[in-house]
This record gives C-alpha cells, sequence and structure tokens, in this order.
C-alpha cells in the first residue's frame, strides 16, 4: 500500500495531479483544496497517501498535504453513506480542526456546504464524528473537558466562492480564481474585493 509520495508535480487536472515519482507518474485524486496548494509544475511536492481498492477500478490513490487531512478522510468514509467523493467535498470546505469543531456543536449547516453532501447526510456526519479524534486541535480540547472554542467563522475566501458558486460558476473554477485573487490581493482582502477580482479573472 502507498502512503507516502515525494516527487514532482508533472500535471494538475480539476480532480486529479499526476507526481513523477524517479519517472514514474502517480495519477493522485485530490480535493480542490489540496490542488490549489500544489506547488508549480515542475516544483517537488510530498503527498500523504490514502490507497483504496475496487474490483473494477482498481487501484486509486488519495492525497492530501497533512497527515490530519489524510486521517480525516479516512474517518469520514467509516460513516454510512460517506465515500471517497463526498469525504473530499467536506474536506474542502472545511479543514480537519474546522471539522472537529463542527461535530463538537452539531453544526450540520457547515458540512452540508459540502458538494454531494446533504441535509440529513450533514446531521449523521456531526452526530458520528462527535466524539471522534479527528483534529489534534479542538477535538483534544474538547475531550478534555475543556470548553470549545468559538465556531470557526467562514473565511474570506470561502465567502467569495460562495457568491461565486451562487452566480453559477462551478466550485473548481470558484476555488481557482478565487485562490488567484488572494494571491494578488493577500489573505486579508474583504470578501467584495475578492469577489470582483475574481470575475475580472474569469473573465479574462
Amino acid at each position: 500500500m502507498i502512503g507516502r509520495l515525494r516527487g514532482v508535480v508533472a500535471e494538475v487536472a480539476e480532480e486529479d495531479a499526476l507526481i513523477d515519482v524517479a519517472g514514474v507518474g502517480y495519477v493522485v485524486r485530490c480535493g480542490s483544496r489540496t490542488l490549489g496548494r500544489l506547488p508549480e509544475i515542475g516544483h517537488e511536492a510530498v503527498l500523504h497517501v490514502e490507497t483504496q481498492w475496487g474490483e473494477q477500478t482498481g487501484m486509486k490513490l488519495y492525497g492530501f498535504l497533512s497527515r490530519e487531512e489524510r486521517r480525516a478522510f479516512v474517518i469520514l468514509q467509516s460513516i454510512q453513506g460517506v465515500g471517497p467523493k463526498a469525504a473530499l467535498g467536506v474536506l474542502d470546505v472545511l479543514s480537519p480542526a474546522e471539522l472537529a469543531a463542527a461535530a463538537a456543536r452539531e453544526d450540520k449547516a457547515a458540512v452540508a456546504r459540502a458538494q454531494g453532501v446533504g441535509p440529513k447526510l450533514a446531521l449523521r456526519i456531526v452526530v458520528e464524528l462527535k466524539d471522534k479524534p479527528i483534529s489534534d486541535g479542538p477535538v483534544a480540547a474538547f475531550h478534555a473537558g475543556v470548553p470549545a472554542a468559538q465556531p470557526a467563522k467562514v473565511s474570506l475566501a470561502g465567502e467569495a466562492v460562495a457568491a461565486l458558486m451562487g452566480l453559477g460558476v462551478a466550485e473548481v473554477s470558484a476555488r481557482r480564481v478565487v485562490e488567484q485573487a488572494a494571491g494578488r490581493l493577500g489573505d486579508d482582502a474583504p470578501a467584495p474585493a475578492l469577489i470582483k477580482a475574481a470575475l475580472q479573472e474569469l473573465g479574462r
């Protein structure tokens, strides 16, 4: 089983990346958040990999930039109704720490923002994850009896992505142009400025 890959980013597509390891190209399925944070093509990347087998699909590799993300991906799939696609969708809208916080406060609305996750499945996810060690941050504090941190606010970039999706822009495209806009304007740029710059990117 492949658990980690270190190699050069050869290609990046909408749903996966091709990582060249000593001349062998590995196709690794990644969420849009991970794909957007990969180094540029031609640069080295390290991915934590979850290997899955299927009788019809054969071997599939799912890649993450941290062990924590990989662990959350595995835990999510232990929940009935959550497959790889839904698990990646959840991790696209919530980091492991944010997911742990959402589960601690039973915030199904935060989880339901994930593509392919409806209200019923979102409720099941937060209920089943409430007592599982998803993250080393909020979950550890929660289990120790320490009051949970204040609910994490939706990031400015997240607000901009949601606004673009409301205008009919595909999620992958929305995240790409918002990340490009944030790169130009800075991470602290207000959501309206990010939206405007992202729309300009789409118009190019």
